[in-house]
């Protein structure tokens, strides 16, 4: 590996694993990327550099300003990441909804939290929409520039590389990617690169069973940090996709612990509800396909939630 001149030349690049012991026998080829293996454990640190790169190039963001952003954790430690390596600071709108991890590790980088509360740490549109009418409110005082990642027309850019990583990694061949839906920016991107070179290629959205917005039904509470927005976002282009799966949190969380346990891949819920969409596409395109999916991020960002906390687990001695 080449020296790089600072931590943003690390991001990228990562790897691509073949699923084996989760994927039944009468399944298309599962491929995965491990996204946990960017800087802050999260692919949207590619997101977050572009968002930053972009309006810095063109001259929206200058020299002392203040980022602003709204988020549930993720973007906001990719973006305080970024800030902190090029020098600016910034103010997170985020909430109580989102793991303990998510929350300390945008605050180590520097971010200025907000927290917005959450009954009973659901997910819910409610939320969302206090959470963006804070940012708008704070991005209006002086020397703030609001990434505004919901309406950022700059973020898909920062993920067609992936799309060109998992066509290079799989040798020219995939058949079908599936993704969940927060932004929707990564699918898109990721679409872009890949079509590009196959445009037959099938593409699945994948969204919380509890709140099923894109498949047309109503919103609702769940627990998947990071998509179902409770609303269709500004973003979404139903053109791109030829299937919308519902995942129910539960089956989500269980597949992330099967990942863990069994293909020693540690991750969150949506990268478990990405994985369960994959073999449910992957046993319709049956053998001799190639279905390639993201893990989104990693397992050591959820270590207190639901989905690995230990109280109850039989795996636990005591």
């Amino acid at each position: 590996m080449p020296l790089s001149a600072n931590v943003l030349g690390t991001i990228g690049n990562t790897s691509l694993v073949e699923l084996r012991r989760v994927v039944p026998t009468d399944c298309a080829r599962i491929v995965v990327k491990v996204e946990g293996e960017n800087p802050t454990g999260s692919m949207k640190d590619r997101v977050a550099l572009t968002m930053i790169s972009r309006p810095e190039a063109d001259g929206r963001l200058k020299p002392g300003d203040t980022v602003v952003e709204y988020t549930g954790g993720s973007t906001g430690a990719s973006l305080a990441l970024v800030c902190a390596a090029k020098g600016y600071a910034i103010r997170i709108i985020t909430s109580t909804a989102f793991s303990e991890e998510k929350l300390t590790q945008m605050a180590a980088f520097g971010a200025e939290l907000t927290l917005v509360p959450s009954e009973g740490g659901r997910i819910t549109k409610p939320l969302f929409l206090e959470m963006i009418a804070a940012a708008r409110e704070l991005s209006r005082q002086p020397n703030m520039f609001w990434t505004d990642q919901l309406n950022n027309t700059d973020s898909a850019v920062g993920y067609v590389p992936m799309g060109e990583e998992i066509w290079i990694q799989t040798g020219g061949s995939v058949d079908a990617f599936v993704h969940v839906v927060g932004t929707g920016h990564s699918l898109r991107g990721v679409v872009t690169a890949l079509r590009r070179h196959n445009p037959s290629l099938t593409v699945v959205a994948v969204e919380p069973g509890e709140s099923p917005v894109l498949s047309g039904g109503q919103p609702g509470a769940h627990k998947i940090e990071g998509i179902g927005i409770g609303y269709l976002p500004p973003m979404w282009d139903p053109s791109l996709v030829d299937d919308i799966v519902p995942v129910p949190t539960a089956d989500a969380e269980a597949m992330a612990r099967r990942l863990a346990r069994e293909e020693g891949l540690f991750t969150g819920t949506s990268s478990g509800a990405n994985v369960l969409a994959a073999i449910q596409v992957g046993r319709r395109l049956g053998r001799g396909a190639t279905v390639a999916t993201l893990l989104v991020d990693s397992g050591l960002k959820y270590l207190t939630t639901d989905v690995y906390r230990r109280r109850g687990d039989p795996a636990v001695s005591t």
